[in-house]
């Protein structure tokens, strides 16, 4: 490990607060660099499984439970892990003091290698996901990490300087950050989180962070569609650009007729079409565009883009095509944790829609989608404790053929039975996992099993 590292580190007393995934290998990090950690969690040693072995072997000193916030003025340095509310009074008192450090803050401190990030409501993974593709396929080396991947904090002693990094950051990574990337990009802003962020003004303010301290040769790419983010250009201190369906924009990219075009002071380029690209919904065209000048900013070729788009399906969970049963279509979108996500799945298809829906509530909006679902899905299987409002929302806007069930195995036998051939079972929930799954990914394997067992019958 790095002398300077070392040096930040050794003998620092340090809290870790959350002990997930990420934070883990920020232990394993900090551990090596001579710092005495502390693990704190609100679980129990029973809940935290396996992981607790691997604590106790390192040494870490743990505490568990309703207390796990108590004590922290006495550290060095609290890092805290994305998914704890930096509100409560224990780390806000902590803050005060300049000693709240996280995992991401600590990868922009110490990597040696450019960094690109992405944020935004929805798109950030396939968008990352793409912008990864397009720097491969132009033969530079690259890492992906952020929300998705391994931690690349137990990757950073071996990301030389030649690589370029790009991230994934949510709002929860973004929240308290005081660096930015050479190059960000924010496909969209919509209501999201405000269970935990409380106010749309506190959201946008997090996903600000992604730009607020870049440098004057550095730059931004912001959705022209989006009045939100094009109005964050006039706060940006380095060069914009955008991406757009609707308009032509320079410099930056946008669709005409079917071409997509790239624009810049030197002129236009034809750099693909939309009929071309193997993602499937409007939305991902937009997706694709923004991914397409952030990689070219970074060193891609637009040749580069256009091959990545031509062959690109998808990530998982995002509109995955699952399978076909009798004659029927599944499709798995657990990341829509969102109602915009929801109704950007919805433009997708045009064949009929059995639509699987509901799961935890985050404090959102269901109006919009209510009207989206009205006039777009043939039968509504709602789940959750969002249910009763995703119902309501239907219902305010004229209604649909609907059924709610207990759970994910009730709604999939459900729309099996009530389907006919040609039609598209979509699991696209517009809600967060958390009432019956860990997370949005375990919910879509879920699904992908139970359409598996369909198949089997």
């Amino acid at each position: 490990m790095r002398k300077e590292i070392q040096s930040d580190w050794a003998g620092k007393r340090v809290a870790v607060i959350g002990l997930g995934i990420s934070n883990m290998a920020l232990i394993r990090f900090l551990k090596e660099a001579g710092a005495q950690i502390s693990g704190r969690d609100h679980k129990t040693h029973g809940e935290l499984g396996e992981r607790l072995t691997e604590l106790e072997s390192l040494g870490v000193d743990l505490l568990l439970g309703p207390q796990y916030l108590s004590g922290l003025m006495d550290f060095d340095v609290v890092v805290v892990s994305p998914g704890v509310p930096k509100d409560l009074p224990e780390l806000q008192a902590v803050d005060a003091l300049g000693r709240l450090e996280s995992e991401i803050g600590l990868v922009f401190r110490y990597s040696r290698a450019p960094i690109y990030a992405v944020t935004g409501s929805s798109g950030k993974t396939t968008t990352t996901s793409l912008v990864g593709e397009m720097l491969k396929t132009s033969g530079i080396k690259v890492r992906v990490g952020g929300n998705i991947g391994n931690p690349l904090i137990g990757e950073l002693e071996d990301i030389d300087s030649d690589v370029n990094i790009v991230l994934e950051l949510s709002s929860f990574q973004l929240e308290g950050l005081k660096q930015s990337p050479r190059g960000a990009l924010i496909t969209n802003i919509a209501q999201n989180h405000l269970d935990v962020h409380h106010t749309m003004e506190n959201y946008i303010s997090a996903k600000e962070n992604i730009y607020r301290y870049q440098q004057p040769d550095d730059f931004l790419v912001l959705n022209y569609d989006d009045p939100v983010t094009r109005a964050m250009a006039k706060k940006a201190p380095g060069r914009v650009f955008y991406f757009s369906l609707t308009t032509p924009v320079t410099p930056g990219a946008y669709v005409r007729g079917d071409d997509l075009v790239y624009s810049d002071e030197t002129g236009e380029i034809i750099f693909g079409q939309c009929s071309e690209l193997a993602l499937p919904g409007r939305h991902n065209v937009a997706n694709f565009l923004a991914a397409t000048l952030l990689s070219h900013q970074a060193g891609a070729s637009l040749e580069a883009s256009r091959q990545v788009g031509e062959t690109f399906a998808g990530v998982p969970h995002r509109l995955e095509f699952v399978g076909e049963v009798n004659g029927m279509r599944f499709y798995n979108d657990s990341i829509a944790t969102t109602p915009d996500r929801t109704m950007a799945a919805l433009e997708s298809f045009k064949e009929p829609l059995i639509l699987i829906a509901g799961g935890s509530d985050k404090q959102l909006s269901y109006a919009e989608l209510g009207h989206a679902i009205q006039g777009r899905v043939k039968h509504l299987i709602l789940l959750g404790t969002t249910a009763p409002k995703i119902r309501r929302a239907v219902e305010d806007a004229g209604g649909v053929l609907l059924d709610e069930v207990e759970d994910l195995g009730d709604a999939v036998a459900l729309a099996y039975k009530i389907g006919a051939p040609g039609d598209v079972v979509l699991l696209s929930p517009a809600s967060a996992s958390f009432d019956q799954y860990p997370n949005f990914m375990a919910r879509g394997k879920h699904f992908r099993d139970l359409v598996a067992s369909l198949s089997k019958e």
